[in-house]
C-alpha cells in the first residue's frame, strides 16, 4: 500500500490550534481540523493517530518551544534582575505568537487538566524549573528573594495568559463604552508587568533582613 503524500505536520498543528482554542477539546472535530489544514482525515490520522494524540502533540510542541526560549534567557550573561524582566518579555512574546495558547490553557485549568498526559506534564514542568533557576541564581547573589519555582512561574505566567486570553472581553467592554482602554497598549501591559515582577521578587533591604 503506497504511503500518503507528504504534508507538513506543522500545518496540521496550526489548524488544530485554531480549532481547539475556538471550541475546546470536547467540541473540536477532526474533520474541521482536516479542512482547515487542507488535508484529508486519513492524512491527519497518519501523522497523529487520534484527536487526543494531536491535542497532546500541540501542547508538547508549545511547551517545548517555550522552554527552549526561556533557557536562552536563563543562560544569558545578564544580571538576575534583568533575566527576570527578560523572562516577562519572552513569555509575553510566546503567548502572543501562539494565540491559541491562552484559551486552551484556561480551559484545561477549568477542566482540571484532564487531557494532559505524563509527557505533556513533563514538558510543562520544565518551565517553572527554568524560572526557578533564574530566581535561585538571583537569591544566591542577594539580588532576588527566594521564591518557590512554581509560585515564581505562575506569578509571571498567569497574568500574561489571563490578560491575553481576555482580549475578546476587553474588546466587548470597549465597544459598549464601559471601560476606557485607549491607553492600555500591549507595550504598557508588558512594562507594568516587568515593574511588578521586579518589585515582587526584589530582595529585602538589609534592615528588613535583620529585623
Amino acid at each position: 500500500m503506497p504511503r500518503p503524500a507528504r504534508v507538513s505536520p506543522d500545518r496540521i498543528l496550526a489548524a488544530a490550534a485554531a480549532e481547539f482554542s475556538a471550541r475546546g477539546y470536547a467540541g473540536a472535530r477532526v474533520d474541521r481540523i482536516a479542512r482547515r489544514a487542507r488535508v484529508n482525515k486519513a492524512m491527519l490520522y497518519y501523522h497523529f493517530g487520534s484527536k487526543q494524540a494531536l491535542y497532546r502533540a500541540l501542547l508538547l510542541d508549545t511547551f517545548t518551544a517555550a522552554a527552549a526560549r526561556l533557557r536562552e534567557v536563563a543562560s544569558a550573561p545578564l544580571p538576575p534582575e534583568q533575566k527576570l524582566e527578560q523572562l516577562v518579555t519572552t513569555v509575553s512574546a510566546i503567548v502572543a505568537e501562539r494565540a491559541h495558547f491562552p484559551a486552551i490553557m484556561l480551559r484545561e485549568v477549568a477542566e482540571g487538566g484532564t487531557h494532559l498526559d505524563k509527557d505533556t506534564l513533563a514538558a510543562m514542568a520544565a518551565l517553572p524549573a527554568i524560572v526557578g533557576q533564574v530566581v535561585m541564581e538571583g537569591a544566591q547573589k542577594g539580588a532576588l528573594r527566594r521564591v518557590h519555582p512554581v509560585l515564581a512561574y505562575f506569578t509571571i505566567f498567569a497574568p500574561i495568559v489571563l490578560y491575553l486570553g481576555g482580549a475578546p472581553i476587553r474588546r466587548a467592554l470597549a465597544t459598549h463604552g464601559l471601560v476606557d482602554l485607549t491607553e492600555l497598549t500591549p507595550e504598557l501591559f508588558e512594562r507594568e508587568m516587568r515593574a511588578s515582577i521586579r518589585r515582587a521578587f526584589a530582595a529585602p533591604a538589609v534592615t528588613e533582613r535583620r529585623s
